[in-house]
């Protein structure tokens, strides 16, 4: 039976390293992007007994290059068009501090069996992994053919242990510096009195909205890994009366469950209609209202809680850099880098979003805390703008969509980890730029792309392709935008960047 091992030396203790795989959001944390994602994980950890569903592509590029295209057209037609497995595993063998062992009860392989082991390493930790497993009809391949077949799936094993081993290291740093890693919890009390509410400074309880969407999923996970509480905020229909960690709102009704806001000390909304459709009349009332009404109701119930109870809550609120102004000509005042002291621009996007953190600040004179979080191009192969270039440079046929505007881009984990960084920084207050350092021009953006994939980044995109999906005014706003935009004020308030570089960006989110 074919078998994987690697070591990976992490530098933290291991029961800070044992402590993250077991808290909520770690599994979500550990699937790459470009392998996926998690369905369910379980409640309590990977403790004897306990299932996790995950929804899987197919291996290589090739695979992520066909999820990606099919997660494109979803958002265009009809229905769903299949592109992935669903695989669910029995978590046993589970040894506290130690070690646990997955077993696949269901998927695409005949058999699998990933057994995890944490060490000391001095004032680290060695994670020893072995993986055996079995390949359907793999014995009845010729011995060339599946020697080859064997090869590829190993190398693909090996990119995916990679990432992991990476993203377990920035998660658990992430974790250090904000004061949230097991060992610095246990600290934090042995120092305080246990009896009173105030044992653990800080907040305790973060409510989310947009949980489920690509953004959220990993502001959860992360939450969930610094030890936090976690609650969902669930549309009306989709809530479980009893369960304590989902609210019920419904913005279109004006139905927020403000009673079970009254313990949460920081409220993250994310939600919103989503961008990507053609620029219809009814499309952008839509994006407006559900933003502007969405916020408006969670504000004012914070600002209430808070004035009947002062407890330093916050808000903090999602936003866009379509703040400024889609191109120069949009913009009352002109800057060679936009910075969050300008003033918004004039188009539709510009006053959509002024209107959004208007209604953000609503919270502010009931001494709320509120962040307007104005949100760059996210770089998943899951969403956004790099899902939808992702199939044509996979097939070797991208190329830039325009030449010399700017594009002002964030990875998804350094965007997911700047919310819960300002979600947890007293002094982190008003706009906030959600960008990497370094933001890059249409025809860079390209190039650097194809070469991540290998592949050539010459043919530019015909412009009547982004008009045929958004509209020409949807195509001008967001995929011809021209937004150079500084992410000091972030740095300032002592966020560290995972990928200052578009290049590191996506061979994370890539797995390249």
């Amino acid at each position: 039976m074919p078998r994987v091992e690697q070591e990976t030396h992490l530098p933290f203790a291991r029961d800070d390293v044992f402590a993250w795989y077991t808290r909520p959001g770690a599994l979500t944390r550990l699937v790459p992007p470009f392998a996926g994602e998690v369905l369910e994980e379980p409640a309590d950890g990977p403790v004897d007994g306990a299932t996790s569903r995950l929804s899987l592509t197919l291996p290589t590029l090739l695979g992520t290059g066909a999820d990606a295209a099919a997660g494109m057209l979803g958002t265009v037609l009809p229905g769903s068009i299949p592109s992935r497995v669903t695989w669910v595993s029995r978590h046993e063998d589970f040894r506290p501090g130690h070690g646990f062992t997955d077993v696949m009860v269901s998927g695409p392989m005949r058999s699998w069996r990933h057994e995890r082991e944490f060490h000391d390493d001095g004032p680290g930790t060695v994670l020893h992994e072995t993986i055996t497993y079995e390949m359907p009809a793999a014995p009845r391949l010729p011995g060339p053919v599946r020697r080859r077949v064997h090869r590829v799936f190993e190398a693909e094993l090996r990119r995916i242990i990679d990432h992991r081993a990476h993203q377990t290291v920035q998660d658990l740093a992430f974790h250090q510096s904000t004061g949230h890693l097991a060992s610095q919890q246990r600290e934090r009390r042995s120092h305080l009195d246990c009896d009173t509410e105030d044992a653990t400074p800080g907040p305790q309880v973060v409510a989310v909205s947009g949980a489920s969407g690509m953004i959220g999923t990993q502001v959860c996970a992360l939450l969930g890994g610094a030890g936090l509480e976690v609650r969902r905020l669930v549309r009306g229909a989709g809530t479980d009366p009893e369960d304590p960690a989902e609210i019920r709102w419904d913005p279109d009704t004006g139905l927020l469950d403000e009673e079970a806001l009254a313990d949460v000390d920081v409220v993250i909304h994310l939600a919103g209609h989503p961008l990507a459709a053609r620029f219809t009349e009814e499309h952008k009332r839509r994006v407006r209202a559900s933003r502007v009404d969405g916020t408006t109701l969670i504000a004012d119930a914070l600002a209430r809680l808070e004035t009947a109870q002062p407890r330093g809550r916050a808000l903090i609120s999602s936003s866009a850099i379509g703040w400024y102004g889609a191109t120069p000509d949009d913009r009352t005042q002109q800057a060679e880098m936009l910075t969050e002291d300008l003033r918004c621009g004039t188009d539709f996007l510009a006053e959509a979003c002024r209107a959004w953190e208007e209604s953000a600040r609503r919270a502010e004179s009931s001494g709320v805390r509120v962040v307007t979080v104005r949100t760059g191009i996210v770089q998943s192969p899951s969403g956004g703008a790099l899902q939808q270039m992702l199939p044509l440079f996979a097939a070797g046929l991208g190329g830039p969509l325009g030449t010399s505007q700017w594009q002002s881009w964030i990875s998804l984990d350094d965007v997911a980890a700047l919310i819960v960084h300002l979600a947890l920084t007293p002094a982190a207050r008003g706009p906030v730029n959600a960008v990497a350092p370094e933001p890059v021009t249409a025809r860079d953006y390209a190039r650097t792309l194809g070469a991540v994939l290998r592949r050539p980044s010459a043919v530019p995109v015909p412009r009547f392709g982004p008009k045929l999906l958004l509209g020409a005014q949807g195509a001008r706003e967001l995929v011809m935008a021209d937004q150079r935009v500084s992410a000091d004020k972030a740095l300032e308030l002592g966020y560290a960047f995972r990928h200052h570089t578009l290049a590191e960006g996506l061979r994370h989110v890539l797995g390249r």
